[in-house]
């Protein structure tokens, strides 16, 4: 779920957070970002949980409406067909997924209902609900494209749950895109038989991408004095009060990577920081972050200083 991208941005957070100083108390800046990057799995669960309550939403409606003093022949012979899709039933009925969102205290919507409810009738009046619904069976693959559909044109874009979400967890914000794109992801390669396992996701590729994030943290923050004291010599020409703090912690991350991760392509570095600048600072960050690293390079390999192993890692 997690990409080295987002674990540079979960890193850079934690550095800007404590405003860049530097600390012997390492096992407290690992906590955090540990923390952070488990938060994602919470976050994927509370969307998960979601479809489910507004499964169970149908489920009440339909019955509530049957028992009308007045129903409509409608009321007591339902479509079910909503009711009966296999994915949300894979969802609704697997142990292991109820069993995690329950031991992490994540089912929101027994408190917060009013968000289920917002969710089930903007579903109950949308051109994708009424399609579905103009037939009574369905096949598999018609369920779950109906699935991912519904969380993608009805959950994700919703701006009442972004905000709810928003004040639940604020770095949820930055992990909504990753978090929304892996659980389609994964919804979109289901299969009528898969194990209940299927639906816990992995949060680390392995234990190499929770090795870079561990190490991208300690050995920038041990050197940020150090890597401070490069940029103010290649931004001389700069004031330095009008450099962005955030584009003072990505320069430093860069050069940690170019001085203590050897097998990290130089332009793999260069790229992602400017690309995280795009998204996190000024409408300027790209560029001004493009020259100093690129005055970097062209000194460090100079001096032969740059500490790169391997082919094609310039």
């Amino acid at each position: 779920m997690l990409n080295r991208r987002h674990i540079r941005i979960k890193v850079m957070q934690i550095i800007y957070s404590f405003k860049g100083t530097e600390s012997d108390d390492l096992m407290r800046y690992d906590r955090f970002l540990l923390k952070s990057i488990d938060s994602m799995l919470d976050l994927y669960f509370v969307l998960m949980s979601l479809m489910i309550e507004v499964h169970k939403q149908a489920e009440s409606f339909i019955d509530k409406s049957q028992q009308k003093h007045l129903a409509t022949k409608e009321d007591k012979n339902p479509n079910r067909k909503f009711l009966n899709n296999e994915v949300l039933l894979q969802l609704k009925t697997n142990e292991t997924l109820v069993d995690i969102i329950k031991d992490r205290s994540l089912n929101f919507w027994e408190l917060d209902n009013e968000y289920v409810d917002l969710i089930f009738k903007t579903l109950l009046n949308s051109d994708l609900y009424k399609d579905y619904m103009s037939t009574k069976t369905s096949t598999f693959k018609e369920d779950k494209d109906f699935v991912v559909d519904f969380f993608k044109e009805i959950i994700a874009p919703n701006d009442k749950l972004y905000d709810y979400l928003e004040d639940k967890n604020i770095t949820w914000v930055d992990d909504l895109p990753v978090v929304n794109t892996a659980l389609v992801k994964l919804l979109r390669k289901n299969k009528l038989n898969v194990s209940n396992q299927y639906f816990i996701p992995t949060l680390l590729k392995d234990d190499e991408d929770k090795d870079f994030a561990l190490a991208l943290l300690k050995k920038t923050i041990l050197n940020l004095s150090l890597y401070s004291e490069e940029i103010e010599n290649k931004t001389q020409n700069w004031d330095k009060d009008r450099i962005a703090n955030i584009d003072f912690v990505l320069l430093q991350m860069a050069i940690c990577e170019f001085q203590k991760f050897p097998s990290i392509p130089v332009k793999v570095t260069i790229n992602e920081y400017i690309e995280i600048a795009k998204e996190y600072s000024t409408p300027k960050s790209s560029i001004f972050i493009n020259g100093v690293l690129d005055k970097i390079v062209k000194e460090y390999t100079e001096k032969r200083i740059l500490n790169k192993v391997g082919r094609g890692l310039m």
